[in-house]
Formats: structure tokens, sequence, C-alpha cells
């Protein structure tokens, strides 16, 4: 294992549970997952603002019952700056050091209509702002490689909006999942030739499940490329050939990103462990 490799940083997400079952089972893989000594965790929020309470909830009792950092998710959705100011003061409460500010998907997904909630923003740059001016928070933000829908996928405005949070303040970005290390490249050098130094954090799927991954794409407009979807070819109605072969395209995504100095990757684990184990152990991240 290079010098490189065994200072690449790995981190994992988990979406909020909607009821109790679902919790159950969060806690679980966290549990299987806590081994590895993730260098953070974060929970995300529903669509639209949904189960916002769990997930403070949630990622307050991963703080307090486990050694891991935890990054807490904030959203614009559905919330006023007072409410926004409320719960980054609870997290402040709870000992919390890290926030992602992100606009948040309005209900219906990234490619429907803003609403903004009275006393609210529109931008997550201003969430970023709140953040840093609320609490000695380090503040991280979303980036896309494949492109953000809100901004019908400019790429060069996409680069703009990142270069605008960084000078607000935010001290990272982890990235929507994508599946072509040359999209996280293209990003990376743009932002360096126009002065950025912010890390940007990859984020990988580990595919298990191709009906959920279909759901996934169409709303985020990540793009699936045609090599990838032939591995799948065949093997549709067999839940572990998918695993398998999910197992092996995250690999080789996180092992070409490791080539190219990622500071960091970034589990989307579905509140599920086992493809993660496997996908960390393959690139040496951890014993």
């Amino acid at each position: 294992m290079s010098d490189y490799l065994r200072t690449t940083k790995f981190s994992l997400e988990f979406f909020p549970p909607k009821d109790s079952a679902g919790e159950d089972r969060l806690w679980q893989a966290l549990a299987q997952l806590q081994p590895l000594k993730p260098d953070f965790v974060s929970v995300t929020y529903g669509a639209g603002g949904s189960n916002r309470d769990r997930t403070i909830r949630v990622t307050t009792e991963i703080t307090k019952r486990t050694s891991i950092p935890t990054v807490a998710h904030l959203s614009c959705v559905g919330a006023s700056k007072s409410d926004l100011t409320e719960i980054l003061n609870q997290y402040k409460n709870a000992e919390i050091k890290s926030i992602l500010a992100v606009r948040g998907d309005p209900e219906g997904g990234p490619k429907a209509k803003w609403k903004k909630v009275s006393g609210g923003f529109d931008y997550a740059d201003q969430l970023v702002e709140l953040a840093v001016a609320t609490g000695n928070f380090e503040v991280g933000v979303a980036a896309f490689p494949d492109g953000h829908p809100a901004s019908n996928f400019d790429f060069e405005k996409d680069v703009d909006v990142l270069i605008r949070k960084e000078e607000l303040g935010a001290k990272f970005a982890t990235t929507q999942f994508f599946f072509e290390s040359s999209k996280w490249h293209q990003l990376v050098e743009r932002l360096a030739k126009r002065g950025s130094t912010l890390p940007i954090i990859a984020g990988i799927l580990p595919i298990t499940n191709l009906s959920q991954l279909n759901r996934m794409t169409e709303l985020s407009g990540v793009q699936i490329p045609k090599k990838i979807s032939k591995r799948f070819e065949g093997v549709e109605n067999s839940s572990e050939d998918v695993r398998k072969i999910g197992i092996e395209i995250a690999t080789e995504l996180g092992q070409e990103l490791i080539d190219l100095h990622v500071p960091g990757v970034h589990f989307y684990t579905m509140n599920s462990a086992e493809s993660t184990l496997e996908i960390a152990k393959n690139l040496g991240l951890v014993s």
C-alpha cells in the first residue's frame, strides 16, 4: 500500500430513516462500518426537507454514541433564516464541528421548481455565509461532476458557484455520485486554474439495485456511461450478481481517483454496510 493511499480519507453517508425499523437498519450498518474508522459520517435530509427532525436527532446521536466525527447536513428547503439559525445552534450544542450546507432538492426532486419560504434562502451560498457567521463550523458544500440540473448542467456556472462558496468560507466540497474519474479530474483542474484550493471529495455509489439506480440518476441528472450499463446486461434479475458488479465498478473508480490524488472518497452507503466494506478493503483504505 502506497504512502498516498494510506493518507486517502474516506467517509460514509446515510439517508434519513423514515421509521423506527429504518433507523434500526441504519444503526446496524453503522455498527458494522464503525471498526473501519471512517474520517467522518454524514446523514442527509430527505427530498423536500422531509425527515429533517429525524436527521438532526440521528446526526446528534451518532456524535454521542461513536468517536466518529459527524458532518451535519443543512438544507435551505422549507426553512426560514431563523429556523436554520436554530438548527445550527442545536448542532453547536451537540458539539458537531462540521456542516454540509446545500440548497437541497425541492419536493419532486432537483428538476422541480424551487419554492422559497418566507424569510428563507434561495441559494446555498447564503447558507454557507450563515453557517460561517453562526459558529466555528467547518463548512462543506456540494459539487457536481456531471453538472447540476439547476444550472442546466452549465459547467462554467457550476464552477463559478463553487468559487463563490469558497470565497464565503467553505472549506471542502463533497460531490454527487458519478461514474467517470475524468469528470472529477476535469472539475478539479478547472477550479485550480481559477485559483481555488477547495478540496473536492469524490462521492461513490456502490450499485446494489438497478431500479434504485435508475430512479436516482433520473432525478439527479447523473449520466450512466454505456460501458457501465453493458456490464449489467443479462444479470438484471440477480441481486447478488448486480451487487458484485457494483463492487467491481466502484473499486475501479475508487482506484482511478486515488491514482489522481483525490483527497477523499465518500461512500453513499444507502444504509447498507456490505458493499462499502468490500470496496474500502479492495482499495486498501482499511486493513
